[in-house]
């Protein structure tokens, strides 16, 4: 079995069909998100999210034909349930939670057949392991989400890279280039993770418009020992 990482939505593409597993690696915010709602024995359905008016209502259609809740945006007022992973600490459990977002739940859609994780650094050993023991002697595919430039073109993430090191190196697997450049990544950079991702662009972003909380969660390596698994359409545990 040997582990591969490559990039977003051409790296699931060139993979899907050669792989026993696929994780998704969405730091900031999705997976990280689903960890924290799932961790309460939510159900979180992904939703793909482009920006416009008709993502919108398809959204709220998916939702009321699931009986779910629909997520808000982050800045949405009155608490409500978003891609914050703050937001969702207090989730009732069974709750089924339609998680619109433009990357890890986009993503989570593509792979098609093969089964899908959600790993973050807060899960990274849990998911790493559960993936590994998932797959047998199949390969393993972690995928770093990254964000998007204005342009719709490819933004690659330091969070979702040192985010899938973390995964891959809690398999012990044997591993593509790509794959080994990623665990060594992660653990040099492990003395420095937090000054690291506080620091870089998604997380100064975040900061910035005042989810700090958020990117602490998110930081909190090992906390959770869940291991998010699409299983009809919903990420649960």
């Amino acid at each position: 079995m040997t582990v591969h990482c490559e990039w977003g939505l051409p790296g699931i593409a060139q993979l899907r069909e050669r792989v026993g597993v696929i994780v998704i690696v969405d730091v900031l915010s999705f997976s990280t998100a689903v960890d924290v709602a799932t961790a309460r024995g939510a159900l979180v359905y992904p939703h793909g999210d482009d920006g416009t008016a008709n993502s919108l209502a398809e959204a709220e259609q998916a939702a009321a034909a699931l009986g779910a809740v629909l997520a808000q945006p982050r800045d949405a007022a009155g608490g409500a349930f978003s891609l914050s992973p703050v937001s969702l600490q207090s989730i009732a459990p069974a709750t089924r939670l339609l998680l619109p977002s433009p990357n890890g739940s986009r993503l989570s859609l593509a792979c098609g057949d093969t089964p899908v994780f959600a790993g973050c650094l807060r899960n990274a050993t849990a998911v790493g392991e559960a993936a590994a023991a998932f797959a047998g002697h199949r390969d393993v595919a972690v995928i770093p989400a990254g964000e998007r430039w204005p342009d719709g073109s490819l933004r690659s993430a330091i969070e979702d890279w040192l985010g899938a090191g973390a995964i891959i190196s809690a398999m012990g697997r044997p591993c593509t280039a790509e794959a080994e450049l990623a665990r060594i990544a992660f653990e040099a950079a492990r003395p420095t993770l937090g000054h690291l991702v506080r620091t870089s662009q998604s997380g100064r972003e975040l900061i910035e418009r005042g989810y700090e909380g958020d990117v602490e969660l998110a930081l909190d390596l090992d906390a959770s020992d869940g291991a998010p698994l699409l299983v009809d359409g919903a990420y649960r545990q």
